[in-house]
This record gives structure tokens, C-alpha cells and sequence, in this order.
């Protein structure tokens, strides 16, 4: 078992390496290097950075936890992510670099006026503070439950000091700092990966091939699913809510916008999108198999899900395993590394772009003058505090499987973006700027009840992620009827 000390050095040499980056990237602390780095990186650096971020500490775990219940089925909305990602480089990056945006909804300000801006930031915003703070808190969780626990640190202070360390390393250098500690965090997480599946398939007595031939393995490889379109992870359900989910959380998302609206023109942008999305297909692919490894292993062993709050947290199956079955230090060390990692690629892009979705978007910041670095360093802190209430709350209400749970959330959050981006782009219309709020509300009463429908009452369909594509098409027809 890997005591709490060498976790803790681990975790401290981790954060003085991102210290040491940030303090190199961040000698220019002014506003254009934080929010877009001069438009001077390098897109493959940015492409394998990518990768991180969007894994993040969510698929690092509880990706792999979902196996059990899921099996090898989260794949099919993988594929979909594939194939919004070829949308996103070839429809939407263009439009972006063509009208030289540093925030991407700018140009619902462009198109509609302020009230279609506004509404487009505030998505962002909602949907990206969810989204980092279910990312933060399985992080948190696991931290809290192999180190600050033994330590006598309550879940809450453990908060506090996680979103505090991303504060100090990108409070400076903003999105140029991001881009190389991606770097460095998405390396960690591929090696850790990589070990475990090593390492656990060692001490079963099996070389990776056998692994894959197992019958053991065969009880978990099922891909897709054919046999009802009722069925909630029905396939096709789950390729098309996987691409619109895509769209929504990368491409109508700034904080990963922001990293590809940093590379030197759109043809660099392309490449780093397609080269990123075909290396992250890969990599869940590997998470995915170390889940079916993950079981198999803890049947051999006898090793029980862990308990919070005594309910089964599959999420915690992986560090269960890495941190206390006797697999060697070594593999616990590169586990918590590599969650670390994964955690706080994620985080600390979020918290960057949440900053500068709000200077750009709400409080309409175009200048680098003394007073401008001033305010964005406050609405900095500001969003800091904000995500550390919002973990906490989470610790409280959470009781399912994160990554399903993340999902699930964004069906809700990015439909409005959705809709607006698709009726700017696919129609010459203009709208009555004026009652867009008033669109956007009905629009999410009426998918809030649609996603709440008990299956019997809709002759057993089970909604599934294909909820986004409809909450998007709702908002487009709520648009088109206060056309002008």
C-alpha cells in the first residue's frame, strides 16, 4: 500500500514542475498572452495537450469504473466524438478564425446583437462550471479518501487547497501556460494507463495478447448495442448524441476553443483538431480496456467497490486497485500522477477560460492596460471561489457514476448554444434579439420535463444522449419564431 507521505511528495514535486512552467510562460502578465498567447503556438503541442483536457480526471477513473455496469458501450458515444470533431475542424474553426475571435461568442454578438452574446456566455459559463467541478470533485474525492483523511483534512479544505494550486500556476500566463502544462499532464496520464494495464496483467500471469483472448475479458467487449432503438445506449443514440456532444463541448465551448484559437492560422488549427481527436480515440480506448482489466482483477482478488457515504463508487475501483493491492509503489506513484494530471488539465483550462469568457463576454475587457489586468485577475479569483462552492455542493447531492453524470448535465447546458450557433450559421435570418432570453427559458422547461419522461409513459423509449440534439432543435425552432 502507498503510504500518504510518498503521495504527498508526489503530488508536491508534481505542482513545483507546473510552478517552474508557469513562472517561464508568465513573465508577460498581460491580458493578450493570457487569453490567447499572441496567436503563436505550436499545434502539435496544442493538439497532444488537447488530448488531457478532454480526457481529464472524469475518464482517467470513472470511465474505467463504468465497465462493470456498462461495458465496453461508452465506446459508441467515442465514435460519435470522432466524428463531431471532423464537423468541428471543417465547419466551425473556420468561421472562428475568420472573424478573428478571442472568444467564440462574439460572434452571436456579430450575428444577433447583445442579448443572443450574453445568453451564449452564460451557457458557457453554467455548462463549464458544472462541468469542471464534477471533474474536480472525483479528484478531490479520491484525494480525500487515500491522503487527506489519514491526515485528520476535511473534504472541504481539500477543495480549497486543489483549486488554490491551480490558481497560483495560471493566474499569470493564462492559456499560454496551458498549453505546455497540457503537454506534460496528458504524458502522464498515457504512461500511467499504459503501466497499469502492465502492471495488472503481470501479476495475473498474462502478457497483453492473453489478456485480450481471455474468456474473462470477452465478459466485458461488447461494443455496441443492436437489439432495441428503446434502449437508452441504443447505438445509433448514442453515435449521434456523441457527435452533438462534441460540437457542444469542444466546439461551442470556449475553454477548448481557446486552446486551438492560440495556433498561428486555420490550417494549423485544422491539423491540431483531427490529429488531437484521432490520438484521444485511442487513448479512451486503452481507458476502456483497462476497465474490463480493473474487474477482472478485483474477482481474482476478491477487492470490493469502495463505499462513500456507504454507496458503491466504481469511480474509486482504479485507485482502490493502483493505491492498495500490492502492485508496487511504482504503479501507485504513476497513478497518482497520472490523475493528478488528468484532473488538473482539465481544471485549470477551465478556470482559465471561465476568466476570460467572463472579461470578454460580460464585462466586454479589450484593452491591457493596469486597470483591465487588475479586473481580470479578481474575476480570476472570483471564478476560483466560485468552483470551490460548487465541489463542495456536489459532495452532498452526487450519487452516481461521473462521466455519466457529466454527460447528462451538458444535454441540459448546451442546448441553447446549440441552437443559437446553428440558426446563425445555417439560416440568413435575424431575430428579435430582445425576446431570446425568453426563448432560452422555455426552451429548458420544456427539456428538463421531456428528459424527466418515465420510460413506460413513452411505450419504454429510455432518452439517452440524443436529448442535446433535440434540446438544440427546440431552441432553433423557438429562434425561427421570433425571426424578423
Amino acid at each position: 500500500m502507498l503510504s500518504p507521505q510518498i503521495i504527498l511528495i508526489a503530488i508536491v514535486s508534481y505542482f513545483v514542475v507546473l510552478t517552474v512552467i508557469s513562472y517561464l510562460t508568465g513573465k508577460e502578465d498581460n491580458n493578450e498572452v493570457f487569453f490567447n498567447a499572441k496567436k503563436s503556438s505550436n499545434w502539435a503541442i496544442v493538439a497532444f495537450g488537447m488530448v488531457g483536457a478532454s480526457l481529464s480526471g472524469v475518464t482517467f477513473i470513472s470511465v474505467p469504473g463504468w465497465v462493470g455496469e456498462s461495458q465496453f458501450t461508452y465506446f459508441q458515444v467515442v465514435i460519435g466524438y470522432l466524428i463531431g470533431y471532423l464537423i468541428v475542424a471543417n465547419l466551425l474553426l473556420p468561421l472562428y478564425y475568420k472573424l478573428g475571435l478571442t472568444s467564440i461568442y462574439e460572434y452571436l454578438f456579430t450575428r444577433f446583437g447583445k442579448n443572443s452574446h450574453y445568453v451564449g456566455s452564460i451557457s458557457f459559463l453554467i455548462s463549464r462550471i458544472l462541468g469542471a467541478s464534477f471533474r474536480l470533485f472525483l479528484v478531490a474525492i479520491v484525494l480525500q479518501e487515500y491522503l487527506f483523511d489519514d491526515f485528520g483534512i476535511p473534504f472541504e479544505i481539500t477543495v480549497v487547497i486543489s483549486i488554490l494550486l491551480i490558481w497560483l500556476y495560471t493566474r499569470r500566463g493564462g492559456i499560454k501556460t496551458i498549453v505546455w502544462t497540457d503537454t506534460i499532464q496528458t504524458s502522464l496520464m498515457i504512461i500511467a494507463v499504459i503501466l497499469s494495464i502492465y502492471y495488472i496483467n503481470k501479476d495475473l500471469g498474462w502478457t497483453f495478447s492473453e489478456f485480450i483472448s481471455s474468456s474473462d475479458f470477452k465478459e466485458f467487449n461488447k461494443i455496441f448495442v443492436t437489439e432495441s432503438f428503446t434502449e437508452r445506449n441504443y447505438f445509433l443514440k448514442s453515435i449521434i448524441g456523441g457527435a452533438f456532444i462534441t460540437i457542444c463541448m469542444t466546439g461551442l465551448d470556449q475553454d477548448m476553443m481557446q486552446k486551438n484559437l492560440t495556433c498561428k492560422n486555420i490550417h494549423e488549427a485544422r491539423k491540431n483538431m483531427i490529429v488531437f481527436s484521432l490520438i484521444l480515440t485511442v487513448v479512451t480506448f486503452l481507458f476502456i480496456i483497462l476497465g474490463a482489466l480493473l474487474f477482472i482483477y478485483a474477482n481474482e482478488n476478491n477487492i470490493a467497490v469502495p463505499l462513500v457515504d456507504n454507496l458503491p463508487r466504481t469511480d474509486l475501483l482504479f485507485p482502490e486497485i493502483a493505491l492498495k493491492s500490492g502492485l508496487g509503489e511504482f504503479l501507485g506513484i504513476t497513478f497518482i500522477l497520472g490523475l493528478i494530471a488528468a484532473a488538473y488539465s482539465s481544471a485549470d483550462s477551465a478556470l482559465t477560460s471561465l476568466t476570460t469568457s467572463f472579461c470578454i463576454d460580460i464585462l466586454k475587457i479589450d484593452s491591457t492596460d493596469s486597470k483591465s489586468i487588475k479586473t481580470r485577475k479578481n474575476i480570476h479569483v472570483l471564478m476560483s471561489i466560485v468552483l470551490i462552492i460548487v465541489v463542495i455542493i456536489f459532495r452532498y447531492i452526487q450519487d452516481k457514476n461521473v462521466i455519466d453524470s457529466l454527460l447528462t448535465v451538458a444535454q441540459y447546458t448546451y442546448g441553447p448554444l446549440l441552437g443559437l450557433f446553428a440558426f446563425g450559421i445555417f439560416t440568413k435570418y435575424q431575430v428579435d434579439d430582445n425576446k431570446v432570453f425568453l426563448v432560452v427559458i422555455i426552451n429548458i422547461i420544456i427539456i428538463v420535463i421531456i428528459g424527466n419522461l418515465p420510460s413506460n409513459f413513452i411505450g419504454g423509449y429510455q432518452i439517452g444522449y440524443e436529448l442535446l440534439p433535440f434540446n438544440g432543435l427546440i431552441n432553433f425552432i423557438g429562434l425561427y419564431i421570433i425571426r424578423k
